[in-house]
């Protein structure tokens, strides 16, 4: 078998990007354990019809976890087909099921049914992982919930929000992918047992001499590995299932993109309201010692931006499989489904590491809010003016007159006059007293709803999440 070390090519998914675990799903030796499983499940049934014997499924079963990669390829090298190859080692080690082995299937009717069941437990590693990263945003949804802070539209000045309310709006996403994940994960299904076309053509010929019939055989062998079959298939099962698997993690990957560039940018230190973890020993340049970059958030949507890409590949899967079956999605289905899986850990472990040991500037968060705040607040000057019987337009023209002058000079460096501006303005005083114009011009307290809408969907995502 061929070795690997750093002096090859290797994936930075093999090693550098995504978890232990999810590599493992990922990897030739559980591929082939899987396809084990299934060619038992598949035994098991043909012996309830009485087509196997219990020995032989016996034999089968205790050699099912005996993988000898070394073997099978140099078979494969022979004869050019993995599964025939790894029939023929698992054959030749089941001196008494060999014989049996693969009876009435098509490659298709293994690999295919272990995709699934690959891709099942890949999504119930994930979905454990989203669910922690809920979790974790929960937690700091709570934590600042009512801390105000300066929103931002079009990346300029806006109106006040709380830090939780913002962090509320990634939970929102990720519960949404928590539930797409679900969803998908719940209606996932095997092409079942039926042969090189999908008419079980084959097992109608095995089961001629029986009462049994080939939707039988196939329910008992799907049982046995958990799976439920589509109603139609063909040599293969539906690819635009791959395709609405890999649109559910981009669709992650967007949620995660989205979150670790507002990191970037509040990090930022023009900005400075928040910083991604940033070790003791860390480098952030190897020319500048000074740099703290947001590496992990910078990752995380290199990452996600290749993930985003996947799904078109998944598309073409899907809208080329012509007729009954064509091999031009084999050889991307092998690096795909695993690499989208791959990416997806990497980048809801990053971001948890991320939510976990952000760090809140709160004196930054204050500045802010005092720089820009007042002029957000202008707007409850304008509504207690019109309230007091003041003509709307003119107050909103005075203000914005005084507000333009401000914006000038906060651009020189100077501190903001606004508030002593329109508290001296006695088209303005006419209708509010100079002390209700400072008060209604903290914008700290501007927040409406913010704190209990974070507050609630930190609950929302709790209920969710635990209720598994």
């Amino acid at each position: 078998m061929t070795s690997f070390d750093y002096s090859t090519y290797l994936s930075p998914l093999t090693w550098r990007y995504g978890s232990p675990e999810m590599r493992r799903i990922w990897s030739e030796v559980y591929r082939r354990r899987l396809w084990r499983r299934v060619w038992v499940a598949l035994a098991r049934a043909e012996m309830r019809a009485g087509l196997v014997t219990p020995e032989q499924v016996a034999d089968l079963e205790a050699h099912v976890d005996d993988i000898d990669l070394a073997a099978a390829l140099a078979v494969e090298q022979e004869i050019g087909h993995d599964v025939m190859a790894e029939i023929h080692v698992y054959a030749r080690q089941c001196p008494v099921g060999g014989r049996v082995l693969h009876l009435g299937a098509t490659t298709m009717d293994i690999t295919d049914n272990a995709d699934v069941l690959r891709v099942r437990e890949a999504l119930d590693l994930l979905k454990s992982r989203v669910r922690d990263l809920g979790l974790a945003l929960a937690a700091q949804v709570e934590r600042w919930a009512d801390t105000p802070c300066m929103g931002f539209t079009h990346l300029q000045p806006a109106e006040p929000t709380t830090v939780g309310y913002r962090l509320a709006v990634t939970l929102q996403d990720v519960l949404e992918d928590y539930r797409a994940l679900c969803w998908i994960r719940s209606r996932l299904r095997g092409k079942g047992f039926r042969g090189a076309v999908g008419t079980a053509a084959s097992y109608s010929q095995l089961l001629s001499h029986t009462n049994i019939s080939p939707i039988q055989l196939e329910q008992w062998a799907l049982e046995e590995l958990g799976l439920e079959a589509f109603a139609v298939t063909t040599q293969v099962y539906p690819r635009k299932q791959d395709w609405q698997v890999l649109m559910v993690l981009a669709g992650l990957g967007q949620t995660l993109y989205r979150f670790a560039f507002d990191v970037r940018v509040l990090q930022s230190p023009l900005v400075g309201e928040w910083s991604e973890p940033f070790g003791a020993r860390q480098v952030g340049s190897s020319a500048m010692p000074f740099k703290r970059n947001p590496v992990h958030a910078e990752n995380v949507n290199s990452l996600a931006r290749y993930l985003a890409r996947l799904p078109e590949i998944g598309w073409d899967n899907a809208a080329h499989s012509l007729l009954e079956r064509t091999l031009d999605d084999s050889g991307n289905r092998r690096i795909v489904l695993a690499e989208a899986f791959l990416v997806a850990d990497e980048l809801v472990r990053r971001v948890i590491r991320i939510v976990n040991g952000l760090s809140f500037h709160t004196h930054k968060i204050q500045h802010n809010l005092q720089t820009f705040g007042t002029f957000a607040a202008t707007e409850r000057v304008l509504l207690e003016a019109t309230k007091a019987g003041a003509d709307r337009q003119e107050i909103h023209e005075i203000i914005r007159q005084h507000s333009m002058e401000a914006w000038q000079a906060i651009h020189r460096g100077q501190p903001n006059p606004l508030p002593e501006r329109l508290a001296s303005d006695p088209r303005i005083t006419r209708w509010l007293s100079p002390e209700t114009i400072y008060s209604l011009l903290d914008a700290s307290s501007y927040l409406g709803l913010a704190p209990s809408r974070a507050r609630a969907m930190a609950e929302e995502a709790r209920t969710v999440l635990n209720s598994e």
